[in-house]
């Protein structure tokens, strides 16, 4: 069966949004290119992943020698978008995900693959022999719009419920009972 691949390579609009309330929300990754838009399901851990990922490659070609690319070092506010997301209908839930650099475009690129019965090999990665997916979402960012997709991300994440701060789980809006660490 032929791999459906949704590719955005230069998409007008790529975000994190959540549906739901804090401690019962599902995560979306969606993007849209004019009328196309694509909304994969993603866990929370993902989505923070993401962004810390991808900030880590921007930080490191900040770094690199001799480096031909204009790269933000902080986000550039005019590209974060704060907006809700658009209606959503889930094309997949995510299993496995890759992150990437293009040098070529000079852009970031996510690919996110459908959750699947695959196990991981011994050290938790999978090699391209293992990844056989019905579908895929290859999705290609310019430098400035990842950097902004990754502070939106962080602020998604870290805008559920708060910590308790005796015992560091989350607080629910009904209330909470506190498990303290057994001394």
């Amino acid at each position: 069966m032929p791999t459906t691949v949704h590719e955005f390579a230069w998409p007008d609009r790529v975000v994190v949004g959540t549906i739901g309330v804090p401690g019962q929300r599902t995560f979306y990754l969606q993007v849209r290119t004019g009328k196309q838009i694509v909304s994969i399901a993603l866990e929370k851990q993902q989505s923070a992943q993401l962004a810390e990922k991808i900030d880590e490659i921007l930080d490191q070609l900040v770094t690199l020698d001799g480096n031909p690319f204009s790269v933000p070092t902080s986000t550039p506010i005019e590209l974060v978008d704060n907006d809700q997301l658009e209606p959503v209908q889930e094309q997949f839930r995510t299993g496995v995900m890759g992150l990437g650099w293009d040098p070529t475009t000079a852009q970031v690129v996510i690919e996110a693959y459908p959750l699947t019965d695959i196990d991981p090999g011994d050290d938790g990665v999978l090699d391209g022999d293992d990844v056989n997916a019905s579908e895929v979402l290859r999705v290609r960012m310019p430098v400035g719009t990842a950097r902004a997709f990754a502070k939106r991300t962080r602020e998604i994440v870290g805008a559920g419920r708060p910590i308790c701060v005796l015992c560091g789980q989350p607080i629910d809006a009904d209330g909470h009972t506190c498990a303290l660490p057994e001394a």
